[in-house]
């Protein structure tokens, strides 16, 4: 019986610098959003803005312990990319990848789920962050540019690295 499974051997590779610098930036910037929430925390009302319109202006209202939600999913999708990222011959990929080039995808793939994994992170920290702010009265509403700017972001990014992988030979 032949075996019709995609060639995907387990690999070990080595982070990058880049891998590990963006790491360390999100682990920073999250970290310092979580200290921000923990020092601010007998500050913040009892009820905040949870939702807001395309505008920026809250448009719903809840208790402050539903601030936490934002840590602990921007933790779960930390760890979970994490993890990811030691697996890429768990990762999708094209019909072409052989023995002659899977660590070349294998190193483009983990280095896009970084970027990826990290932007969110970034955008959670920020959320916390601005949300906090706008909870304690010391802004009105949240950026009207924070969306599309983080989906340009994300979205270029992944083209980005999509176009890139058509690259690999």
């Amino acid at each position: 019986m032949k075996n019709n499974l995609p060639y995907r051997p387990i690999l070990h590779l080595r982070k990058s610098n880049l891998e590990k610098v963006l790491d360390g930036l999100g682990i920073v910037l999250f970290g310092a959003a979580i200290i921000f929430l923990i020092i601010n925390w007998h500050r913040i009302p009892d009820h905040v803005p949870i939702h807001f319109k395309a505008s920026g202006e809250a448009d719903r209202f809840g208790s402050k312990v539903e601030l936490v939600v934002l840590p602990i999913i921007g933790l779960f999708i930390f760890v979970l990319m994490s993890l990811l990222e030691k697996a890429p011959h768990m990762h999708n990929y094209p019909v072409r990848i052989n023995e002659s080039n899977v660590e070349r995808f294998y190193l483009h793939s983990r280095k896009l789920l970084n970027i990826v994994k990290n932007v969110c992170l970034w955008m959670f920290s920020y959320l916390i962050i601005q949300i906090g702010r706008v909870s304690l009265g010391e802004l009105h509403s949240l950026s009207i540019g924070f969306v599309p700017v983080f989906l340009f972001i994300l979205f270029g990014t992944i083209g980005i690295g999509l176009y890139k992988q058509t690259k690999i030979k």
